[in-house]
Formats: C-alpha cells, structure tokens, sequence
C-alpha cells in the first residue's frame, strides 16, 4: 500500500489499523531546537479522542503518544521523529457476523477488489481511528508555527445535517462536545444527536477551520498551490467528501465586482478568496470548509452483497460515531497545519532571500 505519506520538506508519514497493536506516524522534516513534548502532543489527541462524551463513539482508548526517536533533552534534533499511539480498547468480536459482508457505504468492497484481501476489524487502514497518527504530528506543527510565526489554527463545527451554524464565540468551541461556536445552539445539537442515536442512523457534517498570521508568498503558482495542497490534504481525511477555501461553492452565485478582493493602502477590504490569490497566500486569514458524509457503520438494516456476491442484509452493530464531523475538528486542524508547515518550510528554502519591494499590506 502506497500513498502513506504528505508533504515535501516537512512529510508526515501514518502506519497501523483500527484494530492492530497501534498507529503511529513518522514526521521528518522538523527543523532542529524545536522545544517539544509529549505533553505538548497530548492536548490535541484529548480534543479527538473517542469514548469524551456521550455523542461520540464509546470506544475508550487513552490515547497516551510516545515519542520514539527525533527529541534529545527536549528539543527536536533535526531527525525522523517516530510518533506511536498504543491500541487498548478493540473489539474485534463486534465485526466477526459481518466480516464476510461488504458494508455499503465503507471501503471494504473496494479494499477487498484492490488488494485481495482486507483487515475486516473496524476497517483497518480506512477507520478514522488512523487519525489520531496525523493528529499528533498536526501537533508539532501547531508548536513550531505558533512559536515561531505566531500563527494559529482553530477549528469548528458549521454545519451538522439540516443546521447551519454560525461562528458567534470562536473561543467556546474547544468548550463542548460539538465543537460549536454558536453556544445557544447547543441544544438542538444535542436534540439532534439523541434522535440518532435512538434510531441507529447517522448524520453528515461540514466543518470549518481559519489559520490566523499565515505569512503572504506560502504556496506555488502551478500544481503546488497552497489551496490546492489543502484541498489534498483535506480529501485523505476519512470520510471527507468536499472541500471549499473561503467562499468556496458560493461563488458560482457572485459577479465579478462582488467576489473580488479589492485593494487599499490600509489592506484588503474582503476576503472571499479565503486568504490565496493564485494559489499563493495573500498574508489574509485562510479559510477552510471540509464537508463529512454520513457515517457509514450504522444499526439500520440495509442491503449488500457477501464475499460470495450473493445478496445478503447488513446491520452494523459495535461502537460508532453517529457523526463524524464532531470529532473532525482537531483532525482538519491537524492537517492544515501540516500543509502550512510544509509551505513554510519550502518558501523558506526558496524565496526566503527575496528583496520584497512592495509593502505587506496584511501586517500594517
């Protein structure tokens, strides 16, 4: 299996299964005397962790990471930095009457055509539960961008099924299960999520994230523009389905002379374009929509074929999120610091001796 690895100058590589010993991740690439711990790891894989609330999947694992290599005396080195999350809470036993069963929806039938075989145990390299490898590399980046550009990311729930959601108190997302910014909503939300659960269905989800101090010049022209390289990294997060940068699908409603970013000696007067003109970063706020589909493993009945391609009737028992989206936040934070990371590094190598002759109008 190929396609494991993101970035050029600062790569992430993920390995392991839902259901195996552990996951994990190789971060090579981070410059050296980065001041770096578990600890500083571990915040982040709180914020994703399973079994925190009563709205996300019941699988308890401690999420403990281990820094394996790459750290001497608390500053990073300059080597691979091997990441490793130990698994603790499987259930195998939960998928035994479904492991000859392609469940409609997942990846198995396509798993199961393209390699001859497939890790039925919760998915294996297809289940979320791989995440928590990119969210602890996320991590790195998230301490090295904030020390040394002062840039941040922060994420939050904007849609879930029917409800849009607005962004009122950005402060208060990391404050709730739902991630939400919009704390008087956070009624229906719960309303919603017990109907789910009650019924064994589940429900899609968008989910929002705006990067603060991204420096102007970040990305390439061409193949390698910096939204172009979001919008790939957004699409290797399981179950994500769309990715929009600032106002994404909505400006196929807009006129020319409402969608562009115009100019002033004071800065840029609007930000539709999201923060890249030319898949380069304007020094703008980058904005980021990742849309999820429905989870896929739910307990309504539903018709699918067996390994024998006889038609058969499916039902997903075991434990599962009746939303993934709510549990995306940390995970769509993570992988854009990981694009950031990476652009900071490679403009730096390559345009870091540039003489700058027209003003940065962002930093004014």
């Amino acid at each position: 299996m190929s396609g494991n690895t993101i970035g050029k100058s600062f790569t992430v590589t993920t390995f392991g299964e839902s259901h195996g010993p552990a996951v994990g991740a190789v971060v090579d690439g981070c410059p050296p005397g980065l001041a770096i711990s578990e600890d500083d790891l571990q915040a982040d894989l709180e914020r994703r962790r399973t079994g925190t609330s009563k709205f996300t999947s019941q699988r308890r694992e401690p999420d403990q990471v281990r820094i394996l290599s790459g750290v001497f005396e608390g500053l990073t080195t300059g080597a691979p930095i091997g990441l490793l999350v130990e698994n603790t809470d499987q259930r195998s036993r939960d998928y035994d009457k479904i492991k000859d069963r392609f469940r409609p929806g997942h990846a198995d039938y396509t798993y199961q055509q393209k390699y001859g075989l497939r890790d039925y145990r919760g998915g294996g390299r297809a289940s979320a539960r791989t995440t928590v490898a990119t969210v602890a590399a996320g991590a790195i980046a998230r301490k090295y961008l904030g020390e040394r550009l002062d840039l941040t990311v922060q994420g939050w729930l904007s849609r879930i099924g029917s409800l849009d959601l607005g962004c009122d108190e950005l402060a208060v997302a990391n404050d709730n299960p739902f991630f939400c910014a919009e704390p008087a909503r956070l009624g229906e939300l719960e309303a919603l999520l017990w109907d789910l659960r009650r019924r064994g269905d589940s429900v899609g989800a968008r989910v929002s994230a705006i990067a603060r101090g991204v420096p102007v010049g970040l990305g390439e022209p061409m193949f390698d523009r910096l939204d172009a390289d979001v919008a790939h990294a957004m699409m290797g997060i399981n179950a994500s389905r769309a990715v929009e940068v600032g106002d994404g699908v909505e400006v196929a409603r807009q006129l020319g002379s409402e969608h562009r970013d115009e100019l002033s000696p004071q800065g840029f007067r609007s930000n539709h374009g999201g923060g890249t003109l030319g898949g380069i970063s304007t020094g703008q706020d980058l904005l980021v929509h990742v849309s999820f589909k429905p989870t896929s493993s739910i307990q309504v009945p539903g018709a699918t074929i067996d390994t024998q391609g006889g038609p058969v009737d499916i039902v997903t028992t075991g434990r599962h999120d009746p939303c993934v989206g709510l549990r995306a936040v940390p995970i769509v934070e993570a992988m854009l610091l990981i694009v950031l990371m990476d652009h900071v590094l490679r403009h730096r190598a390559q345009c870091g001796e540039v003489d700058r002759t027209t003003p940065d109008i962002t930093r004014r």
